[in-house]
């Protein structure tokens, strides 16, 4: 649908041909258009992102201010502030308002009786007169000028002429001190701010208002859209034309027209105001991306060389604002409303260093302002090349993001072949040389770092975290390219269906590495067509195996056409600008696109979506382009770089295309929409998204989840690490860093064992405790799939205990025919839950996995982990789940035990209550958090990048010593009295098990390393601990630790007291040397201070056979 400002355009156009007199709109005109965008679907522009975002945007302010003072700008008849939570509005003690509208002047009026705003220390001020910019007219008695904390524009900046000198007048009027308040716009479309940088900007680019199309109020809505009113029939009744013209029917409310309202909210504070010493470039190159041209920017800034840059950063921390980066411009997020862009454009060198005595391969080193042909061009000459991507003008967005090109099944993906860069630090100005950069392109100033992580981000996220200066990739030799297509058209979608099955099964599948293939679905000449484009890569030490040929042949015939081109050439052989609708339309069209990965789509479900989509295509252009994946993409684990998406075997890239004169068109939001649509479809049945693409927009935040696959958290945390101001807010927008639970309940049990009714009862029961919980399925994601896939009603396999039974065998085999393709499905299902969660105890269920805590604990380092059990007898389940047979059970590891088991056979909350009382309650009580808080944490410490958390230091704190033994008494789930002697190695082993075991008069069996023990002994090896370990100490690889004989009686019980579980490798040890000491496994439990989760302690002691003995800890520390 067409947007207000190109409906706007056009009414004021059919205005400009006719003679008669306009004229301006009377207060009941006004009020009769503004009417329109307070109800129905408009108000939801207010709903969902005027008010919430405002809230959000005032609340740091206010929570820092006993007393607000407010001026809004046209607030209407009735001010959004109204709207704000109440403890919001008790803040505001001053509130003034212009409002030139009388109608709305008096409803103002009234609706302050009602004392929306408590706390008033005066009565509200209204003028009735038009906020003016002049300097001079809103002065005190006293001749002071007036200030205030807020200055609020939020209905649009209508008829005001030359918006920015308002804006700086609203500005001048906040308090003159550091975090004095905050000028907010809210405006519709573009706002366009000569010299004047934005704190932060917004937008809500899905808002609607939906008109009834009748002759008066489309006559009403007009002239309010064209603010001029005008008695001449003939231009009444074109107005009326063009807005039937531009507007969309709308298909819910029948007889509406709807437009998109598109909404901007954008912060000004003191502290920015004009430009500042920075030089700005006087005109703005073309910018690839038509929707990021169209938005008018602070300015523009030119750097020549890396102290330009750091200049800018500078200026961007000092004035406490954001700055976005164009490099090949056809990223969304390269420009933005009232933000200074940083154009790259000069910074375009290229070097190789080739490969000599100190290197074993060649180096390609790029400024940041070259696109993927300027690199390409320069490598060729030496026969060399980087695997960057298809497009010769795209620029450092793509390397940085991922980078997907037809050497990825061969070489890797673009980000794969970064080894270092040079980089300005948007948290300090310093330039920062981060991984291998050589010595002669390491700007001298530059601070060497020791990055790992920065490395890391850089890596598929590198947009996000520093201005990237320059980047070094390794070489790898240049191929030279055939490149064989074909295009067969289709009369029918069945035998469109059979040819892509064809297409991945017989053909894609069985390619080298040294190959791939391309895929184009698209429509022309009213018929169904299917592009595939064969690129083979041949170097001195590769051949292309004929068996590929001979497949393309049978499936798809003889070749349309067969080039042999270099790594320049093969940017000009690509289907979309030589085979599609005249070479993509002729080139003058513009394109919206989103990007993600799918496995298997030759299957029924994904076919049937993707032929669906082209035929339903809103515009000719549209198309889907399939981009193999696999190969030497698959190498790489997915946690091993920031880009986390690894696991697929096509990147479906939904491209909506439209003719360039469109733009703003309700065809150019048609295709923006089907695009959405298409993504939405896909989503369930995707392994990820590509970030490259994303924005802001609401409809991005689905996809958005799905974007780095498990890195999405860890990313969050070096997003607040390396840019705390968010100077880039406008790249790929990562969320803030996820408060996962901080303990996090996985239950399990068998069907109808009352998994999902205990975990009801204990949010419940903490919620009474004034603790936030909440319960998730992990099965949910799942069902969902399976509701695509198979057409069966969602809802009712998330709510109809019946309808599931029914799905129930589908469903299981579903799951694991998914796990079989993608065998990190659970893993991403279960931090989907964990990272959607708001509370700080999270109950899980729907768990598959038969070692749910070993399998996930390291995922979520800072949480603790459980699992609860719940049992019951076979006739219990039989009964609640309405079967006359027991159906499949909920299969467990043999040797796995659970943290608790419940019993739960008895009707109605008892057991649950009693569970939630002896097991879960204790896990949030302050006492452990007293405990958390006296462990020290020391970076750094006892070597770089090392968070060292000192243990031990709780015998050093008064008290500390006494608190932790209480507690591993008490949250001992066995009994003490039947323990015969408590396992403890030294050296933290011993401090706490000492204390332990006077508390609860149990003796102590020690365990210590060869020779400090008298005979007879039992020994075994044991590896180097973890503290040695990264601490580098100059000690054996492994070392005999002894008990002594008879130390623990016959068939008695044991409880092993550690201070730490990390590596796991000297609690194995321990637990070997127990076994071989005669102690029956069953009889063996394990409690430590701390866990640190993120070096897979528990895995490693399951696949040693040790899945059966109880490990408990008292508290659990995310990091090294």
């Amino acid at each position: 649908m067409a947007t207000l400002d190109t409906l706007k355009k056009a009414l004021v156009k059919k205005a400009a041909v006719t003679t008669t007199a306009k004229q301006s709109l009377s207060d009941d005109q006004y009020s009769a258009g503004f009417d329109f965008f307070l109800k129905d679907t408009a108000w939801k522009t207010y709903q969902d992102f005027i008010i919430p975002q405002l809230s959000q945007l005032l609340s740091p302010l206010f929570q820092s201010r006993l007393r607000i003072s407010v001026l809004e700008i046209g607030p209407g008849p009735k001010s959004v502030l109204g709207h704000l939570p109440d403890d919001q509005r008790q803040k505001i003690t001053k509130y003034d308002a212009f409002e030139p509208n009388k109608l709305f002047a008096s409803r103002l009026e009234e609706w302050l009786r009602f004392k929306p705003f408590p706390n008033l220390e005066h009565a509200a001020s209204l003028d009735r007169s038009a906020f003016t910019s002049r300097v001079d007219v809103y002065k005190t008695p006293g001749s002071q000028e007036q200030r205030f904390d807020v200055i609020l524009f939020c209905h649009s900046m209508y008829g005001m002429k030359r918006k920015h000198e308002f804006i700086n007048k609203a500005v001048n009027m906040l308090p003159d001190r550091p975090g004095g308040g905050m000028v907010v716009v809210f405006h519709r479309d573009s706002l366009q701010i000569e010299n004047m940088a934005a704190d932060r900007t917004l937008t809500f680019p899905t808002g609607v208002v939906s008109v009834p199309d009748t002759d008066d109020d489309l006559d009403s809505f007009a002239q309010f859209i064209a603010a001029s009113a005008s008695h001449d029939d003939s231009l009444r009744a074109s107005w009326r034309e063009v807005c039937r013209g531009l507007g969309v029917r709308d298909t819910v409310h029948s007889g509406r027209i709807s437009f998109s309202t598109p909404e901007i909210m954008t912060v000004f504070t003191r502290d920015l105001g004009y430009s500042g010493y920075l030089t700005l470039v006087q005109e703005m190159r073309a910018v690839k991306n038509r929707q990021a041209g169209r938005r008018h920017p602070r300015g523009i800034k030119q750097p020549k060389n890396i102290e330009s840059i750091q200049q800018c950063v500078n200026w961007a921390l000092k004035k406490r604002t954001g700055l976005t980066v164009l490099g090949g411009g056809h990223s969304g997020h390269c420009l933005w409303y009232g933000i200074t862009a940083i154009d790259m454009g000069i910074l375009k060198n290229v070097y190789v260093v080739t490969a000599g005595n100190t290197m074993s391969s060649s180096l390609i080193v790029a400024e940041s302002g070259c696109s993927t042909g300027d690199i390409i061009r320069r490598c060729v000459a030496d026969g060399l090349t980087v695997p960057l991507g298809a497009r010769p003008s795209v620029g450092a967005g793509l390397w940085l993001q991922g980078g997907i090109g037809h050497l990825s099944r061969l070489y890797g993906l673009a980000c794969d072949a970064i080894v270092g860069a040079v980089v300005v630090s948007v948290d300090s100005g310093k330039v920062l040389s981060v991984g291998h950069v050589p010595d002669q392109h390491r700007p001298t100033h530059a601070v060497q770092v020791d990055g790992k992580d920065l490395l890391w981000a850089i890596k598929g996220a590198g947009t996000n975290f520093g201005i990237v200066a320059s980047v070094t990739f390794k070489a790898c030799p240049a191929p030279t390219y055939t490149v064989r297509s074909w295009v067969l058209s289709f009369n029918d979608l069945v035998s469109a269906r059979a040819k892509l099955r064809e297409f991945d099964n017989l053909f894609a599948r069985t390619l080298p590495r040294s190959c791939s293939a391309d895929a184009y679905l698209f429509w022309n000449q009213d018929r169904l067509h299917l592009g595939v484009t064969m690129f083979e890569t041949s170097t001195a030490t590769s051949c292309v195996p004929l068996i590929a040929l001979t497949r393309a042949y049978t499936i798809f015939g003889p070749e349309r056409g067969i080039q042999t081109v270099d790594s320049m050439g093969v940017f000009d052989t690509e289907m979309y600008m030589s085979e599609m609708h005249g070479g993509h339309g002729g080139g003058k069209t513009s394109s919206f696109k989103r990007c993600l990965f799918l496995k298997n789509i030759g299957e029924d479900t994904i076919t049937t979506i993707l032929l669906k989509a082209i035929e339903s295509r809103p515009t000719p252009l549209c198309y889907l382009h399939l981009l193999q994946g696999g190969g030497a993409i698959n190498d790489v684990p997915a946690d091993a770089t920031a880009f986390g998406c690894r696991d697929w075997d096509f990147a479906c890239v939904i491209t909506g295309v439209w003719p360039r004169d469109q733009d703003g068109s309700k065809q150019a939001t048609a295709a923006v929409c089907w695009v959405y649509e298409v993504a939405e479809r896909l989503l369930p049945l995707s392994t990820g998204a590509y970030s490259t693409d994303l924005g802001p927009d609401p409809r991005d935040a689905a996809l958005a989840a799905k974007a780095f696959g498990p890195n999405l958290q860890r990313l969050a945390r070096l997003k607040q690490r390396w840019d705390p101001n968010n100077v880039l807010a406008y790249s790929y927008p990562l969320p803030a860093p996820p408060k996962d639970p901080k303990l996090i309940v996985l239950v399990t049990g068998e069907s109808g064992a009352g998994k999902d009714f205990c975990a009801g009862v204990w949010v419940s029961l903490f919620t009474k405790n004034s603790i936030t919980s909440s319960v998730s399925s992990i099965s949910e994601a799942t069902k969902r799939a399976y509701a695509t896939a198979s057409g069966a009603d969602l809802n009712r396999l998330l709510e109809d205990r019946d309808y599931k039974e029914q799905h129930r065998t589908a469903l299981t085999t579903f799951f694991q025919n998914q796990v079989n393709e993608r065998p990190q499905l659970p893993r991403e299902h279960f931090l989907e839950v964990v990272h959607g969660a708001d509370s700080d105890v999270l109950f899980i269920t729907g768990m598959r996995d038969k070692t749910p805590v070993v399998a996930f604990s390291h995922l979520v380092p800072g949480s603790k982990l459980l699992e609860v059990r719940i049992e019951a007898s076979e006739k219990i389940r039989r009964v609640r789940r309405g079967l006359e047979t027991s159906g499949d059970t909920d299969e467990r590891a043999e040797k796995h035990t659970p943290s608790i088991t419940i019993s739960n056979n008895a009707e109605g909350k008892s057991a649950a209550i009693a569970a939630f009382s002896r097991h879960l309650l204790p896990l949030m009580l302050p006492s452990l958090q007293r405990l958390r808080d006296i462990v020290r944490q020391i970076t750094d410490f006892p070597k770089t990048d090392i968070n060292f958390r000192h243990i031990l230091g709780v015998s050093q704190t008064r008290g500390g010593l006494s608190l932790c033994t209480s507690l591993l008494q008490t949250h001992f789930t066995g009994g003490w009295s039947q323990i015969s002697s408590i396992v403890c190695v030294e050296t933290g082993g011993f401090i706490f098990a000492s204390a332990l075991a006077l508390k609860v008069d149990v003796p102590l069996a020690l365990v210590r390393e060869r020779g400090k023990l008298p005979p007879p002994v039992v020994s075994m090896a044991k590896d180097v601990s973890h503290i040695s370990g990264i601490a580098g100490n100059k000690e054996p690889n492994e070392v005999m630790i002894e008990m002594e004989v008879g130390v623990i009686p016959k068939g008695g019980k044991v409880v092993v007291v550690d201070d730490v579980l990390a590596t796991g490798k000297t609690l194995c040890a321990v637990l070997k040397l127990l076994i071989k000491a005669g102690v029956e496994m069953k009889n063996i439990s394990v409690m430590v201070v701390a866990e640190l989760p993120f070096h897979k302690g528990r895995e490693l002691l399951y696949n040693e056979g040790f899945g059966s003995v109880s490990i408990q800890s008292l508290l659990v520390f995310g990091g090294a």
